[in-house]
């Protein structure tokens, strides 16, 4: 695949003009947003709730722009129009400037990265990381602490890395969310700790259509043998079991999060 432009403010630019500038305090230290968008078929994925929480995300930082929901929505869609692939990712990134109305807003196109279908067969390898995002409702590029853990999960081969709290807890995955299974019950940890995954969302919407209970709880990293199993989501990977949390490792997958595998594809089909 190859995307050979972006758009800054609204204007569709050749990507040879995507520059920064070296002076800009704001692009330094990553006081900025951002969000990444499924395209499958031509048809951006939720985009509603990606826009909302880029917005709400700004907010949380106290990010100030000039920018509309329908000016955002506007500038995807003749993103959209100049894209001959038909399933893709687009980012979404706001960085604020000392002016709102100097604040940039960049969208770009990029390849869909798909995890080795054998993983959702097998599960995936995960490692334990002390850290807490600051601000974690907020999907910011501040996101030092995070890329360092997952590039020591990458290290490891391990799928990505697991956050855990100063209490103990089990919060998200760099860049994923976290639950976990118990029977027909899904644990999640407390909204008020996390990244509000769009996945996620509607991942525990399709799990309650379909007879699963959910409830949030704290998660003790030193608590996953009381449950069957667990699973990340996220735009790119969707449900992804896991099978292996540094030593500890699940017997098998539960059927459970197989059925829900199943039920949330025939969702986005």
């Amino acid at each position: 695949m190859e995307f050979n432009f972006f758009s800054k403010n609204g204007k569709v630019l050749p990507i040879a003009q995507a520059t920064v500038s070296l002076l800009s305090l704001e692009y330094a230290y990553g006081f900025g947003v951002y969000e990444t968008l499924r395209v499958k078929d031509g048809q951006p994925l939720f985009i509603d709730d990606h826009v909302e929480r880029l917005i709400k995300s700004a907010e949380i930082i106290k990010l100030e722009h000039a920018l509309s929901v329908a000016d955002i929505k506007k500038y995807i869609i003749d993103v959209l129009a100049r894209t001959k692939e038909n399933t893709y990712n687009i980012k979404l990134m706001l960085v604020g400037a000392p002016k709102p109305e100097d604040a940039d807003f960049y969208i770009f196109a990029s390849a869909p990265l798909f995890p080795d279908k054998k993983l959702y067969r097998e599960g995936v390898r995960t490692i334990a990381v002390n850290f807490e995002r600051p601000y974690p409702q907020a999907k910011t590029l501040n996101m030092l602490q995070s890329y360092l853990a997952y590039r020591e999960a990458k290290r490891k081969d391990c799928y990505d890395a697991l956050l855990v709290n100063r209490e103990g807890n089990i919060t998200e995955g760099t860049r994923t969310n976290f639950l976990a299974v118990k029977g027909n019950t899904i644990y999640s940890p407390f909204e008020k700790d996390i990244l509000l995954g769009v996945a996620r969302k509607y991942v525990l919407q399709t799990a309650k259509e379909n007879g699963f209970m959910v409830e949030e709880r704290n998660i003790p990293k030193n608590s996953l043998n009381e449950y069957d199993g667990a699973f990340l989501t996220s735009t790119s990977s969707k449900i992804m079991p896991i099978k292996k949390v540094d030593d500890f490792e699940y017997e098998k997958i539960p059927k459970s999060v197989y059925r829900l595998i199943d039920l949330f594809n025939q969702k986005l089909n």
